[in-house]
């Protein structure tokens, strides 16, 4: 691959991959959740977090697949600690299910990783009757983190550590709605796949900045920010087959590798030079800035109020 872009001040670039950015890193001791890990960036991070001795966690909707990719990390990591645990992040009732069971599990935990997403040419609906995209890239983990967010806090707490929360977001919410967060998210007429997903790549790092501030006022030892992976044609263009085609054979000295798109979402996970720094945006393992929506507190808050309307227990 042949990929643009000098080092920034974190020592890395787009070129770099996880296994650089976190070279030398021990995680042993660390446990971390992982979801859409079957995968693409998914399972690049589980296996290279795995790699320095993290638990991970796959958080999965389909088992076959996780285990898979559990037994290819095992095979490069004999001692590795991989679980699969079933996940459908487009069903709230799942997403509870899930944290339920990973909360009476006993184990800690450290990083969550809200790295799953879905792109569909079709307007969908959930199982909650939501458009699809923002149902699944961003309210199943805006659930999932508000469920496991005591788990991390007792974590933190007892063993000392800094919990981090890491939202894979895209240079896709470049093209969010211009009026992204309402109840038109509904409104089969007016669906656009491109700003759909946009949208829920926008509400990906709005949910870290709000979040951010929310535990900032909590005084509590933990994280959460927002990253762009790189341009990578993964599984998650499986909708857009002719597209898959065009960039393999064209476009493949331009984009990121698998190993280069997971490397931000690793750095933030386990690098250092990320200690305590909060509510921000990266791509290429340095920091960035997002559109100026994303840096929009006033619509991160109202994101949040929205989104706790949406998974409200009933």
């Amino acid at each position: 691959m042949w990929i643009f872009g000098r080092k920034g001040s974190s020592g890395f670039s787009a070129s770099s991959t996880a296994e650089e950015v976190t070279d030398g890193i021990d995680g042993s001791g660390l446990t971390a959740i992982v979801t859409g890990a079957t995968s693409g960036i998914g399972a690049e991070t589980t296996r290279v977090l795995a790699m320095r001795g993290v638990h991970v966690v796959m958080a999965v909707r389909n088992i076959e697949k996780g285990v898979t990719v559990k037994e290819s990390t095992l095979m490069e990591t004999p001692n590795a600690k991989v679980d699969v645990m079933e996940l459908d992040l487009s069903s709230q009732a799942s997403v509870r299910d899930f944290a339920a069971k990973y909360c009476s599990s006993g184990l800690p935990l450290h990083i969550l990783i809200n790295n799953a997403g879905v792109l569909s040419l079709q307007f969908k609906l959930s199982k909650d009757k939501i458009e699809l995209h923002f149902a699944t890239n961003h309210l199943g983990h805006f659930l999932l983190t508000n469920l496991l967010l005591e788990a991390m806090k007792k974590t933190s707490y007892e063993q000392k550590t800094e919990g981090r929360i890491i939202n894979v977001s895209s240079r896709g919410h470049l093209y969010a709605y211009k009026r992204p967060f309402s109840d038109q998210i509904n409104d089969e007429s007016s669906y656009n796949s491109l700003y759909a997903y946009g949208q829920s790549k926008l509400a990906n790092i709005l949910h870290a900045k709000e979040l951010a501030r929310r535990l900032k006022d909590e005084e509590v030892n933990i994280t959460a920010n927002s990253l762009h992976p790189g341009f990578i044609v993964t599984e998650i263009f499986r909708s857009y087959n002719v597209f898959s085609v065009i960039c393999n054979a064209v476009l493949k000295y331009f984009v990121k590798d698998v190993s280069q798109g997971a490397a931000t979402t690793c750095y933030l996970a386990l690098n250092p030079k990320v200690k305590g720094v909060t509510g921000e945006y990266f791509s290429d393992s340095n920091l960035a800035k997002p559109t100026p929506g994303g840096e929009d507190q006033e619509l991160a808050k109202e994101l949040w109020e929205f989104s706790s309307s949406l998974t409200s227990s009933k």
